[in-house]
């Protein structure tokens, strides 16, 4: 069953006008660590930024919280499974909302899309609750 969906549009120019003016202090606000590592690592630093800002802000819509609540920016971690699909890792508020929102029995799977389309990056989340695996 869907329990929540979330979409998110953000410009790459408004991220880079961010990361110019703010540096590390925007950076370090909104992304984990392996967000910033990934992300500088990148010649294309600020669609790479815009795409896990838009998918923070997805997420966090998904939840029906917006980013307050208990929710912040780094309690939601975009990371890509081996294959190199991308999925969210949540932490904190984020995870004690998302625990809530799940049935008794159900477990949650977190779906992400990601785009970026210059000046627009673009993400979809979506929560889902399965039942859970049997021992």
């Amino acid at each position: 069953m869907i329990l929540g969906i979330g979409t998110d549009l953000c410009d790459i120019r408004r991220i880079e006008n961010s990361l110019d003016k703010y540096g590390e202090r925007f950076t370090h606000r909104v992304f984990t660590e392996g967000e910033r590592a990934k992300c500088d690592r990148r010649a294309a630093r600020a669609p790479s930024y815009a795409r896990r800002f838009a998918a923070k802000e997805a997420c966090a819509k998904a939840l029906g919280t917006g980013i307050g609540q208990g929710v912040f920016w780094r309690d939601m971690e975009v990371v890509n499974l081996p294959g190199g699909q991308p999925t969210l890792r949540l932490t904190g508020g984020a995870q004690e909302h998302l625990a809530r929102m799940v049935p008794e029995g159900y477990e949650a799977r977190l779906h992400i899309t990601l785009t970026d389309e210059p000046p627009l990056a673009q993400a979809f989340v979506m929560i889902e609750a399965v039942p859970a695996a049997q021992p």
